[in-house]
């Protein structure tokens, strides 16, 4: 016999935008239950690195940054074009900060500002060098009790030794371990902190990043008598007169009907892992997506049946990110997002044809789009001695650490001679050497007239303060030199659902079904298929995850 249950808000899916729905309902006074299809929750925010893009947010005028919603709208209907939402980007901008204020005061979630983090095209028409961008505060994992096991961890390939590394001044210290003794001692006591956490606990204990926002989260509902279910799958929404009423669920081996006195958010991380609607809306025919496995576009086809309609003409379907294959030691294969080493001085892009093709210090989603409009889908990270000890590339760590193993495994490339590292990667030898010869003629004076790679705040935002004149561009002089080779990812998919300012899903007469909500990944970004800046996916799945639980909550102030 079909089991079933009531509640006042059922959310499906338990990353950023499934849980701020269910903390901001709960805080209301709702009885609320969150359905998470995997056994961890945190969903791909547990994953990220969890920056928020939150123009006018409260803390502005701490680091002296000075917005507008003028500017801010301006800029993304600048990024958007014709894909801009009016409606929802007003609802986003002007709710932002209330969402901050509110999780500040009422949860557990805390946040740092940065004043340096630019938007990803910042000369763009009410673009901004830093400021507009958050991100969640370091976080004892120890406050979550038993349920820390249960909080998805963060991908091993970003972590050092294990090591969660927050952004900021902390990032910097690992970055400079080998020429500090301040960095080092920094280190070193994080080295031993997180050896005794994993003796006691069984893992890292101090969150960074979107750990800390997901184990944040996780805290928020705990402490807000939300009720937490794993290894529960939706299977179909339930639904009475044309409004929907609940949802049928798969739990512990049995349906259980779950009726929603107020409605139902899907929140179920959109389709990174949705073959059949990545063929059909990818560029290109092999996809590698550091997102969770389960997330398989339940809340696109459950929305769906129950009428809604499906977006999925946006010129990117996805937050696009380059990602090296890592071997693992049981034979499986990690995913590296290159968020970092393509900016530094001495590495360089190039096709196998021995090509460079795009600015390597522009955003992740423009070095994708730049690969793809070459007509390429892989493509090599390049680099000499120099600069793989000074900074790493990809998986592979700065000194002192070997790159033996990385050599051995197949990851790294290398070669005594520009020709030889060309025969190593498979990469046109006369090319290679011919680009090398071009790029370096003017890296020596910290020139690329090619690409303009430094040209930008954000370019030079991860470029190396100490190479002068352009902290983005050195020659690759010093032998040997290695290359690593990126494939297409992604950070999040951008076609979805077709929602209002209040997270309420339309259906194909652009009319609210009722007692439907739709947050995070799952929802239509309102970025138009671009990529504005750091946060640009977390904070709409905040913002609007916050407005869901309002609006089922009758709140209106």
């Amino acid at each position: 016999m079909d089991q079933s249950i009531e509640c006042d808000v059922l959310v499906i899916g338990s990353g950023a935008g499934g849980l701020s729905a269910a903390v901001t309902a709960a805080r209301h006074g709702l009885e609320v239950i969150v359905a998470e299809k995997d056994a961890l929750f945190g969903g791909t925010t547990a994953r990220s690195g969890g920056w928020l893009w939150i123009p006018n947010h409260p803390m502005q005028k701490e680091i002296g940054v000075s917005d507008s919603l003028e500017e801010a709208s301006t800029y993304l209907l600048d990024q958007a074009g014709e894909k801009f939402d009016p409606e929802r980007v007003d609802a986003f901008l002007t709710n932002g900060p209330r969402m901050v204020e509110f999780f500040t005061r009422e949860t557990a979630v805390r946040f740092d500002p940065s004043a340096t983090f630019p938007d990803y095209h910042p000369d763009a028409p009410g673009g901004k060098p830093g400021g507009r961008s958050i991100v969640a505060s370091a976080f004892d994992g120890r406050e979550l009790g038993a349920w820390l096991p249960k909080l998805r961890p963060p991908l091993p390939e970003l972590t050092v030794f294990g090591i969660m590394i927050g952004s900021g001044a902390e990032l910097v210290h690992f970055m400079r371990w080998s020429k500090s003794l301040e960095s080092a001692a920094f280190v070193a006591r994080r080295l031993l902190g997180h050896g005794v956490a994993k003796l006691v606990h069984g893992r890292g204990v101090r969150l960074t990043n979107g750990n800390a926002l997901a184990g944040r989260l996780l805290k928020s509902a705990l402490d807000s008598g939300v009720q937490l279910w794993a290894c529960a799958p939706a299977t179909e929404l339930m639904k009475q007169g044309g409004a929907v009423r609940g949802a049928v669920l798969e739990r512990e081996g049995a349906p259980l009907h779950v009726v929603a006195r107020r409605g139902v958010v899907l929140a179920c991380g959109g389709f990174p892992h949705d073959r059949a609607r990545r063929a059909r809306l990818f560029p290109h025919p092999e996809h590698h997506s550091p997102a969770p496995e389960s997330n398989t576009g339940d809340g696109l086809r459950l929305a769906a049946d129950a009428g809604a309609r499906i977006d999925e003409s946006l010129p990117n379907a996805a937050a696009w990110v380059p990602v090296s294959r890592v071997p693992r030691g049981d034979g499986s294969w990690g995913l590296f997002p290159h968020f970092i080493d393509r900016a530094k001085p001495g590495v360089i892009a190039l096709t196998n044809k021995g090509k460079r093709f795009v600015n390597e210090g522009n955003s992740y989603h423009d070095f994708i789009q730049a690969l793809l409009a070459a007509g390429e889908t892989s493509a090599w990270l390049v680099t000499d001695q120099r600069a793989i000890r000074a900074y790493g590339l990809g998986f592979v760590k700065p000194r002192p650490l070997p790159l033996s193993s990385h050599l051995a495994s197949g990851y790294l490339r290398r070669g005594a001679t520009p020709a030889e590292l060309a025969r190593a990667a498979g990469i046109d030898a006369a090319t290679l050497e011919a680009t090398f010869v071009e790029y370096n003629r003017h890296a020596a004076q910290g020139e690329d007239p090619a690409f303009r790679k430094g040209s930008t705040a954000y370019n030079r935002f991860y470029g190396d303060p100490d190479i002068a004149p352009n902290p983005c561009v050195a020659p690759l002089a010093t032998p040997p030199f290695y290359a690593v080779e990126v494939v297409v990812g992604d950070l999040g998919t951008y076609d979805g659902i077709v929602t209002n300012g209040n997270a309420q899903v339309l259906d194909a007469n652009k009319r609210p079904i009722p007692g439907l909500y739709a947050a995070g990944n799952d929802a239509l970004s309102i970025m138009g298929g671009n990529y504005p800046g750091p946060g640009i996916t977390l904070g709409p799945a905040m913002t609007f995850g916050w407005l869901a639980g309002r609006h089922l909550a009758g709140a209106s102030n």
